[in-house]
């Protein structure tokens, strides 16, 4: 980089760069055409434009904008915490540490009111007391259901999930939209049925 005698904005490069790194966190979920893994970056965009197409099911109204907003902000800590696979239990023992910690260097680049403003947004992802959150949550929570099943059971074989663990993931769905929980677990009843995916114990 060049020099920048303006001080925000220096700030602001300096956090659009570091962000780069968010295409290098690899996730467990497969592209959709089972090729490669996908990337932290192209998670983002895809559950962030998920949010413009899939907005009418939201049970309460939300600002879809500000939905995509925190759907495109809210895995940046991963740069320095990683991505913890929804089904690995011991790794989300200290994930909220790693993440917090995260949060205040990764958004405390920028200058302290954006710093803020992201930080309050990425919070409010994790609380999931707002409808914005809550609707967030279901598109995070359906998109590797999505792939999953695309992918013939993908993640789901390689790590031997059964359909009861990612039944547990519906609740979070259901939290902002029904319609779209009630898809996700047609997609599990389906995705069982053609032996993309094991049942649970009985």
């Amino acid at each position: 980089m060049i020099d920048c005698p303006d001080p925000r904005l220096a700030a602001q490069i300096a956090f659009v760069i570091e962000i780069d790194k968010l295409k290098h966190v690899l996730r467990q979920t497969l592209l959709t055409d089972g090729s490669r893994r996908e990337n932290d970056a192209e998670h983002s965009w895809h559950i962030a434009t998920m949010a413009f197409v899939l907005a009418e099911y939201a049970d309460q109204p939300v600002d879809t904008g500000r939905v995509a907003r925190m759907l495109l902000l809210h895995d940046v800590v991963e740069i320095d915490a990683g991505d913890t696979f929804i089904h690995d239990e011991a790794g989300h023992g200290d994930k909220d540490a790693r993440e917090t910690a995260a949060a205040a260097r990764l958004y405390g680049i920028l200058p302290p009111d954006q710093a803020e403003d992201l930080t309050a947004l990425w919070r409010e992802f994790e609380a999931r007391q707002t409808a914005d959150a809550r609707f967030a949550h279901s598109l995070d929570r359906l998109q590797p259901i999505l792939h999953n099943f695309e992918t013939a059971g993908g993640t789901w074989k390689q790590h031997k999930v059964t359909a009861d663990k990612v039944e547990k993931l519906l609740p979070r769905i259901e939290g902002g939209s029904k319609r779209l929980a009630d898809y996700a677990r047609a997609l599990i009843d389906e995705a069982v049925a053609r032996g993309y995916l094991a049942p649970g114990p009985s």
